[in-house]
Formats: structure tokens, C-alpha cells, sequence
């Protein structure tokens, strides 16, 4: 028997494990899915709980529903880490699960991080979800199209919860400090904006809001049997916040979507936010610098070609100086691209001959354009015709480029923005040249 040393003392458990919700009355936030009369409330009252994924980002309920349903359902409940788990383990809980089948027992297994499982590891479950041996729940802060088995996922119904709002954020707060679970036995003084700061500051995380408390209070000033908590100790706790990111998962293509739609539709203070949450959450400069180079020709081109030279620059220059310097540069390219005039041609052109080129990969080079390097290639006409069209006074010729059956095909068609005006112009020239030599 083990015994305890004198030196031991019990570890309080965090304050937001102490206030964790066991009845849906006293869960804070996701009423499209909880409140009255909404599914997953009906589902849990009802005790039809089928296999389902919760989605969303940390600390705003996925853990703490799985435990309600716990509460209220009549299967066997297993808690399932997919941090600290095998495929040993999975066969050991599914033997539970056949087991409790065979005796009309339902038995709900929820697997934490279910994105953490590899695609063995996610199989193992599939065959019992199937035949209802189990009913899943899985909880998830990556995107489960990507990160779940598409045959697992087809089985749950993912439900998405959402960041709390800083309202839902202030009434949890509240709560801890008048639940005896919390700080209601202690007369805690604060200054009435203090919540909403830590609100703003969780940024919809109720585990970081409820910690951030916790702090502020355990650091402030005792005062008899009162703790007062000063503006001074609530900036020293919140001086730096932690921002979601994850430079593999969704919230980062999330956030290089939010810069590239921002700078197509000419919002250069969109674009620098969105530019400065990627760079300060740790992103590589280089990466955004290489989607900057990419947006230069698709969602500008040719109506302002400097974009490319200076987006060019930009990628250059983070790497020479890296971060944090570098951060002025890709200011520079986010505010130019922004209000650079807007030609997506480029990109409709090639995405058209794209599709042509798939759908014809056999057609043949016009035997006018082709190179012949030996003597058995020009014996078949290999570049026989052929017009140098430096060698004529327009320095143009009526030469067929194309294939037989794309003669006459446009995939290249300008807008009137910016310099491409000019290449509208230009290419009207070379077609009305072309039209009146056609045959000569």
C-alpha cells in the first residue's frame, strides 16, 4: 500500500477544472447547438447520442459536452486520449465496448485530440462504429475534412463550435467569482472593466480566461480577509497574449486567406493586420513573402508589372535580414499589391489552356514551329515555312502556332486596368495585322 510522506500536500486543481460545467444549464456559450430546443441539446436530453466530431478552437466546450453527455447518458462512458494511446490500446477498448454490446450495454467512447490518431489508428475504430459497438465522439481544433479518415468522417456528424464571445466570457468570470468552486468564499476586489479585459484578452478561450483569473487573484493584495486585485497586476498578467495560430493547421490558411482577399480588394489596413497576426504568431516571413510573389501575377499582372519586381525584392529581402526587420518590407509589398489596379488574365488564361492541354495532350506541334537539329528532320519538313519574324518590317508573320484543332482559340484576354490598357491595345494591333495578312 502506498503511503504518503510527510512533505506531500494535495495539488488544487486549476480553476478550470473546478468550475467545469455537468449539466447543460450551467454551460456557458454555443446556444446554436445547446440552447432550448436545438439538435444537439435534444440529442443529449433524449439520450440519442450518436457518433459526432466537435470542432472547434481551444477552450470553448469540446471536452466539457463530452463529460455532460457522460453525466446524462446510460451507456458506459471511456474517456480516450489520442495523445497517450496505441493501436493496443484502441483493441483493448473495443473488446470493452463488444462486451458490453453483447449485454445490450452502449457504450460511448470519447477520444480527445482525435486529430493526433494516424490513419491506422483512426481504421481501428471504424469497423465498431459501423456495427455499433461504439458510439464515437471525437474532439478536434484542426479541420477534420482534413484530418479525420474520410470513412470515419462520414459516420459522425461533425458539430463546429465557435470561439466564445467576450459576453459568454464575463458571465463565466462572474461565476468564478461567486461559486464556491471558485473564489465565493473570498471577498475578491477588483475594479468592474477588469472582467472584460480579461475577456478580450482570452480571446474566446474560457480555460485561458478562467487561468488568467486565477492568477490575477492568486498575485493580488491581500488585505485581511480581502484580495485586492490592481490594474498594475491584471497588465503584468496579460502583458503578452498568445495568439491561435498553427502553422499547419486551418487557422493558418485561414489567416494567409483573410491577407490575399484583403489586398485583392484594395484594403491595405485589412492586409497589414492580417500581414502582422501571421508574422507576431511566429510565421515564416519567407513563406508569406512567396504567396506575396504569387498574388503579383495572378491578381495583378500585367496591370502593374512592377509587382512582381517589387514583390520579388521583398522575398529577397526577408531572407538577407529576417525577422523582426524584415516585417517593413512585406509592409511595403501588402500596401502596394493593395492598391495596385486589379487583372486577373493572367491566371484565366493559363487555367483555360490548362484545361485544353489536359483534355489534348496528343496534338502535334505544327510541323512550321518545330526545331529540326538533324537532316532525317528536315527531310520531313520539321520547320519547313518557317517566318523569323525579326527578318520582316512589322516584326510580325501570319504563322500558325497552334494546333489544327485549336485554331483560333484565345485564352489571354486583357483587361483596361492600369498598364494593361496598353497590351489590350497592342494585342488589337496584332490581330487586325493578322486578320489582313491572313493567307498571304
Amino acid at each position: 500500500m502506498e503511503q504518503n510522506t510527510f512533505f506531500e500536500r494535495e495539488t488544487p486543481r486549476p480553476l478550470a477544472a473546478r468550475l467545469r460545467p455537468e449539466t447543460l444549464d450551467d454551460f456557458v456559450g454555443q446556444k446554436h447547438l445547446i440552447a432550448p430546443g436545438k439538435v444537439l441539446r435534444r440529442l443529449i436530453e433524449n439520450d440519442q447520442v450518436s457518433s459526432m466530431i466537435f470542432w472547434g478552437p481551444p477552450g470553448v466546450g469540446k471536452t466539457t459536452l463530452a463529460h455532460i453527455i457522460a453525466n446524462q447518458t446510460k451507456a458506459s462512458f471511456i474517456d480516450f486520449s489520442a495523445v497517450t494511446s496505441g493501436i493496443k490500446e484502441i483493441r483493448g477498448v473495443m473488446q470493452q465496448a463488444e462486451d458490453n454490446r453483447r449485454f445490450g450495454e452502449k457504450t460511448i467512447v470519447f477520444v480527445d485530440e482525435i486529430h493526433r490518431f494516424n490513419k491506422a489508428q483512426q481504421d481501428a475504430f471504424l469497423p465498431f462504429v459501423e456495427k455499433g459497438s461504439i458510439i464515437l465522439i471525437g474532439a478536434t481544433t484542426e479541420n477534420p475534412s482534413f484530418e479525420v479518415n474520410g470513412a470515419l468522417l462520414s459516420r459522425c456528424k461533425v458539430f463546429v463550435l465557435q470561439a466564445l464571445k467576450p459576453e459568454d466570457l464575463v458571465q463565466l468570470l462572474e461565476r468564478a467569482l461567486r461559486d464556491p468552486r471558485g473564489f465565493g468564499g473570498q471577498k475578491i476586489e477588483m475594479e468592474e472593466d477588469m472582467l472584460a479585459l480579461i475577456a478580450n484578452f482570452a480571446n474566446g478561450d474560457a480555460r485561458m480566461a478562467l487561468s488568467t483569473l486565477e492568477m490575477v487573484v492568486l498575485n493580488g493584495e491581500t488585505d485581511g480577509d480581502a484580495v485586492r486585485v490592481t490594474r498594475e497586476t491584471l497588465e503584468q498578467c496579460i502583458s503578452k497574449k498568445s495568439l491561435l495560430y498553427d502553422k499547419k493547421g486551418e487557422e493558418h490558411y485561414n489567416l494567409i486567406s483573410a491577407l490575399h482577399k484583403s489586398m485583392r480588394n484594395s484594403d491595405p489596413d485589412a492586409a497589414v493586420y492580417w500581414l502582422a497576426r501571421m508574422l507576431e504568431a511566429g510565421e515564416d516571413p519567407l513563406y508569406i513573402a512567396r504567396r506575396m510573389v504569387r498574388f503579383a501575377s495572378e491578381d495583378v499582372g500585367l496591370s502593374d508589372p512592377r509587382a512582381l519586381e517589387i514583390t520579388v525584392a521583398a522575398y529577397q529581402a526577408c531572407h538577407f535580414i529576417g525577422v523582426p526587420e524584415c516585417s517593413v518590407h512585406l509592409t511595403q509589398a501588402a500596401v502596394y499589391l493593395s492598391l495596385a489596379p486589379k487583372s486577373n488574365s493572367l491566371y484565366v488564361a493559363y487555367e483555360n489552356a490548362k484545361e485544353d492541354a489536359l483534355r489534348m495532350l496528343a496534338e502535334p506541334v505544327p510541323l512550321v514551329i518545330r526545331n529540326a537539329p538533324t537532316q532525317l528532320m528536315a527531310d520531313l519538313n520539321y520547320g519547313k515555312g518557317y517566318q523569323y519574324a525579326h527578318d520582316t518590317a512589322d516584326k510580325l508573320t501570319n504563322m500558325q502556332c497552334l494546333p489544327d484543332s485549336l485554331l483560333g482559340k484565345e485564352y489571354y484576354h486583357p483587361t483596361d486596368q492600369g498598364l494593361e490598357g496598353r497590351f489590350k491595345d497592342r494585342l488589337e494591333q496584332i490581330k487586325a495585322w493578322k486578320k489582313e495578312h491572313a493567307g498571304k
